[in-house]
């Protein structure tokens, strides 16, 4: 990278130096110049007195190196403030600007000029602002959403639970069944959280080794198949049995069953579920597609994030926890791959996987 401040500084230093040199070679030439001339003057006439002429140039000599001295401090002075305040404006506007962040201002923003590194770390400190404005705001999401997910549940167990209690109910199978659901999807979100949790952390690793994509894309779909037979949704999928891919065996067939969970939930009766996948050089594609009723142009950039339910009714029959997506991402990019939806005629799913290990994956 052209270190364009250091450049500068570079040209400040050489350009004051060639100044002071200019200086002193004027007032030396000056100087000499006038005295001599001085002598030339008082000697018109007269016989030459060699110690008059060694006055002179004494004189020149010393006026000389006073009027350099003076020059150069004055040089010196109006460039070290002038190179002080341009470098330190913008580093004390950075400094307040952190300290506003720091105090939760998080909207705060550094004015930048010019393009040099001074210009590059105004830029990367609102970049830095940007980021944690936004994750303050999913933060403060996350956390109505998840207060959200479990006031609903808890509020049907505790009216349940009164009930029972005060004997308005009879507690019979169907009920005591309606409460063990709730249970259920409280004890479904809080080990999805968990997961989320674990993937965040420093000591999360994949055990990754070659498998054969074939076998795990079976074992997903087996996983799933009691329960797309049960809503008579037709589920396929076509493989190459000879790709194999550097990768975690147990996420993927995680991955796998949590996109095709989230395809029957939006899938209707008698529709139907494909996985294709296409071998490249270097890559795999693997497309998961339904015949739902798609999703809308607005709602994609937004449906891997944690909670977001396309569903805006929020039914969790329906639309589940909010996790799955997030989770397949997640797994997806710890495999150095990447994930991406598009719905036209139903939602296609495309996960795209390296087929060797890439250097920093674990």
């Amino acid at each position: 990278m052209n270190k364009r401040l250091h450049t500068r500084l570079a040209l400040i230093i050489i350009g004051t130096a060639t100044c002071i040199l200019i200086i002193s070679t004027l007032s030396v030439i000056m100087a000499t110049h006038y005295h001599i001339s001085m002598f030339h003057d008082q000697a018109a006439g007269m016989n030459h007195d060699v110690s008059q002429l060694d006055y002179h140039l004494e004189q020149a000599l010393l006026e000389s190196i006073i009027w350099t001295f003076t020059g150069s401090i004055i040089l010196a002075v109006v460039i070290g403030f002038y190179i002080a305040k341009r470098i330190s404006r913008p580093l004390v506007d950075m400094k307040q600007a952190a300290e506003r962040i720091s105090d939760g201002h998080l909207d705060t923003r550094v004015a930048i000029s010019g393009n040099d590194e001074l210009a590059e770390l105004g830029t990367s400190l609102n970049e830095l602002a940007a980021q944690l404005h936004k994750q303050e705001q999913l933060r403060v999401t996350m956390t109505e959403d998840i207060a959200h997910e479990l006031r609903t549940p808890l509020a049907t167990l505790k009216s349940h639970m009164r009930a029972f209690e005060d004997g308005v109910w009879e507690p019979t199978p169907e009920r005591i069944h309606a409460c063990y659901e709730e249970i259920e999807r409280l004890t479904k979100m809080v080990a999805e959280l968990e997961d989320l949790t674990h993937m965040d952390s420093p000591a999360f690793q994949l055990e990754r080794k070659q498998e054969s994509l074939d076998s795990m894309i079976a074992q997903g779909v087996d996983l799933v198949a009691a329960a797309y037979l049960e809503k008579k949704v037709e589920l396929s999928f076509h493989c190459n049995p000879n790709i194999r891919i550097f990768a975690d065996r147990n996420r993927m067939i995680q991955i796998l069953v949590n996109l095709l969970s989230n395809a029957l939930k939006f899938t209707p009766e008698n529709g139907h579920v494909r996985i294709e996948t296409v071998e490249e050089a270097q890559d795999v594609l693997i497309r998961v597609q339904d015949s739902g009723s798609g999703i809308e142009e607005k709602d994609l950039p937004y449906i891997f994030e944690r909670f977001y339910r396309v569903d805006k009714s929020r039914n969790r029959r329906t639309g589940g926890s909010g996790l799955g997506l997030t989770i397949v991402k997640k797994l997806v990019t710890a495999h150095g791959g990447h994930v991406s939806a598009e719905s036209t005629h139903g939602t296609m799913f495309t996960i795209r996987l390296p087929k060797e290990n890439h250097a920093g994956l674990t």
